[in-house]
């Protein structure tokens, strides 16, 4: 059997079926992620001598492909947000990011080591990877493209956290690296992977979605962009902001989720916003079907091998209990209909940002357990992809029903 070709009928078929299911699916307790994790398990099942589906054992192809889908999503989630970028406007984004993700991050560590009985800095790793939501995973529950009409509280505020929390947990991964490498690495960690990281990373964000506003709606009439129809650009940028913003030694997740804003701040109503974020979300699907179809290839290769009743207990706690309860308490007293906080809180879709971050840190260092760990991550994406998928489209219209009464 032709193993290659089978797995190109196979993606073939989920890509063609992301853009088929969704409206189908939308009345059922289903979604597209699940019926694509469940075809990548038979896959595998079926098909012998496919790539390995391991961030440890395959880090650097795993790192570099969840990388490329990730950053092409967080431009799509830039570009489609209609709400301008606020400290009020987006307030209950930021509680989300400065108590929810870290108050997951210390519990889900304590939770690796206490019940693990992990060493401190895979607990931390464990924390930090498990942080993100997802951009790739979390259309269900995000807002639509520009100018869509499609921006209740709780869209904006899960689409703004998704964006920018996937950048927010590499200063923690990093810090796993620096704690298992050993050394006084607290003082150089804060002033080079937080400050010095982030800013690079704001710099180059704001400034390339500036220089993009210009190109694309500004420039002399034979190089204005938004004068064609080439929604590609769109990737092409996202491939330059990212390149240059980790050459100055910035944070790329998060210099490409800025200046998609920022370019989406030109020229509101202009219908090349549309355009630009069509071409993104098109290559976005390519991408996460292959990505979610190598999901169901490692729980068939046994990827859940190192899995006891601790680890499964580890991932059912993060999915039911901790994001829901920091979640809530993050965005009290912020003026929420108690439905909405309640969806926003239970909605914090783990999934590529977590296989990034895994990837990423197995390719730097050797972390002791990593097998146990990579058993968490995946469960804890499983759940995800199906609690969340289950039920997202009627906790979102039920909210707004609620909140309309």
């Amino acid at each position: 059997m032709g193993e290659y070709q089978v797995f190109l009928v196979v993606l073939g078929a989920a890509i063609l079926a992301s853009s088929v299911l969704p409206r189908a699916l939308r009345s059922l307790p289903l979604s597209l992620p699940i019926l694509q994790v469940l075809a990548g398990f038979l896959l595998y099942l079926a098909v012998d001598g496919l790539p390995t589906p391991d961030p440890f054992a395959e880090g650097t192809i795993a790192e570099r492909l969840s990388e490329l889908v990730l950053i092409i999503s967080l431009t799509a989630a830039g570009l489609k947000l209609d709400r301008r970028f606020g400290w009020r406007s987006w307030m209950p984004t930021w509680r989300l990011l400065a108590i929810a993700m870290p108050l997951t991050i210390a519990a889900t560590a304590l939770l690796g080591w206490g019940l693990l009985g992990l060493v401190p800095a895979s607990a931390l790793l464990l924390g930090a990877v498990i942080a993100p939501t997802d951009p790739v995973l979390a259309s269900d529950v995000q807002v639509g493209g520009p100018n869509s009409d499609d921006e209740t509280e709780v869209k904006v505020t899960l689409t703004a956290e998704a964006g920018l929390n996937d950048a927010l947990a590499f200063p923690f991964t990093n810090a796993a690296i620096a704690l298992l490498a050993g050394g006084p690495w607290v003082a150089g960690w804060f002033v080079d992977d937080v400050v010095v990281k982030l800013a690079s990373a704001m710099v180059v964000g704001y400034a390339s979605g500036r220089a993009l506003g210009w190109l694309v709606f500004r420039s002399p009439p034979t190089t204005q962009l938004a004068r064609t129809t080439e929604g590609i650009a769109a990737v092409g940028a996202t491939l330059l902001v990212y390149g240059v913003a980790e050459l100055a030694h910035g944070y790329g997740f998060l210099a490409v989720f800025i200046a998609a804003l920022v370019l989406r701040d030109h020229e509101r109503d202009h219908e090349y916003h549309e355009v630009l974020h069509e071409a993104t979300e098109t290559v976005e699907r390519l991408g996460s079907a292959l990505l979610l179809l190598l999901v169901g290839g490692a729980v068939a290769q046994g990827g859940l091998g190192s899995l006891g009743w601790r680890e499964a207990l580890v991932a059912v706690v993060l999915v039911v209990v901790v994001r829901p309860v920091f979640g809530w308490l993050s965005l009290l007293g912020t003026g929420l209909h108690k439905a909405q906080r309640l969806v926003i809180a239970g909605f914090g879709i783990r999934g590529m940002g977590s296989i990034y971050y895994l990837a990423h840190a197995g390719v730097d260092a050797d972390f002791p357990g990593a097998d146990r760990i990579w058993s968490v991550v995946l469960l804890t994406i499983l759940l995800s992809v199906v609690v969340h998928g289950a039920t997202a489209n009627h906790a979102v219209a039920r909210s707004e029903e609620l909140v309309a009464e």
